[in-house]
């Protein structure tokens, strides 16, 4: 993965700071300028949102058709819009 030359080293503040509600559809995107508290195989997957706790979020995702709980860094996460 790679960033754009004036994105380099640059985190998006709105991003960092972005609040998601319960239940709420979110994309696992590695932001390489943060490291990832997260194995790289989720890497592209979808999940729900369950809950925050602290800063970060727990996200359920259906892995080999086992439900699972990993708790993710907002600035890794993006909205999937309900169309």
């Amino acid at each position: 993965m790679k960033k754009t030359t004036r994105t380099k080293g640059k985190i998006q503040m709105s991003r960092y700071f972005q609040n998601l509600e319960n239940g709420e559809k979110v994309a696992i995107v590695m932001d390489i300028s943060m490291p990832a508290s997260f194995p790289k195989r989720l890497q592209g997957r979808t999940g729900i949102v369950e809950e925050k706790r602290g800063k970060y979020y727990v996200v359920k995702i259906m892995e080999d058709k086992k439900e699972k709980k990993f708790l993710i860094s907002p600035i890794h996460l993006k909205k999937i819009k309900n169309v």
